[in-house]
């Protein structure tokens, strides 16, 4: 089991940055693929962001490439995803996700999901 505790969200304007940060339970950390998705008002959850277990590999939705960078602490369970440039279309409520398996972009394919963390970018 793995428990996933997101912060970080908030409100900023439009071009502002923003850190999100995600602690994660248990001791095996490091064997889990770590993602990022977001789910604005009457839309469906997105993928934003995802991080291998073992290499490091860093995927990204084609919206924030170059804007957002997700990494990980394995000696703190955690993982980050830092947001520059944000726009007003980037607010939603983000969620931290792991799977035990290879990292993935489908939102059914992950085991954890924390509660999320509200973002709201200002026009």
């Amino acid at each position: 089991q793995v428990q996933l505790v997101e912060s970080g969200g908030g409100l900023v304007p439009t071009g502002g940055s923003l850190t999100l940060s995600c602690a994660a339970s248990g001791r095996t950390f490091s064997s889990y693929s770590m993602g990022w998705f977001r789910q604005a008002p009457g839309k469906e959850r997105e993928f934003v962001a995802a991080i291998s277990r073992i290499s490091g590999g860093t995927y990204y939705v084609d919206s924030v490439k170059g804007r957002f960078t997700i990494s990980r602490d394995n000696a703190k369970n955690s993982v980050y995803l830092q947001m520059s440039r944000l726009k007003p279309e980037d607010t939603a409520v983000y969620y931290c996700t792991a799977r035990s398996g290879p990292v993935s972009t489908n939102v059914g394919n992950y085991d954890y999901w924390g509660q999320g963390t509200q973002v709201t970018v200002s026009s």
